[in-house]
């Protein structure tokens, strides 16, 4: 009977904690570059949706997908490229489900400058 009464709390919690965890997707999410890297590395949001990139550097960085010199797994990144100190920017929307890994085509080996959004 003590178990019968528990159901509906424990069903709640579940509920709760499976729309609220932080790997739940967005509607849209920040990127922030700053002197030490990208924050967070990882984002993920719902299709149909954008990613801001906000430039909190004293340099300049130009954001666009991977692969690589290539730039082809998700082309709505590369309407972000080149972002001025104190400047951000949108993605277009992101409508395809899939991981989209983007980095700095200026320093395009530095781990620091890398990062993955998550579109669900």
């Amino acid at each position: 009977m003590i178990a019968r009464r528990a159901l509906p709390l424990l069903l709640a919690l579940l509920a709760s904690a499976c729309g609220s965890g932080p790997s739940a997707p967005s509607a849209a999410a920040t990127i922030t570059l700053g002197p030490t890297g990208i924050s967070p590395k990882d984002v993920r949001i719902r299709a149909w949706n954008f990613v801001t990139f906000v430039n909190n550097d004293t340099r300049t960085h130009t954001m666009v997908s991977d692969p690589v010199d290539l730039h082809t797994q998700c082309p709505a990144i590369n309407r972000i490229g080149v972002l001025q100190p104190g400047e951000s920017r949108e993605t277009s929307t992101l409508s395809l489900a899939g991981v989209c890994g983007f980095h700095d085509h200026g320093s395009p080996s530095d781990a620091a400058f890398q990062g993955r959004i998550i579109v669900e």
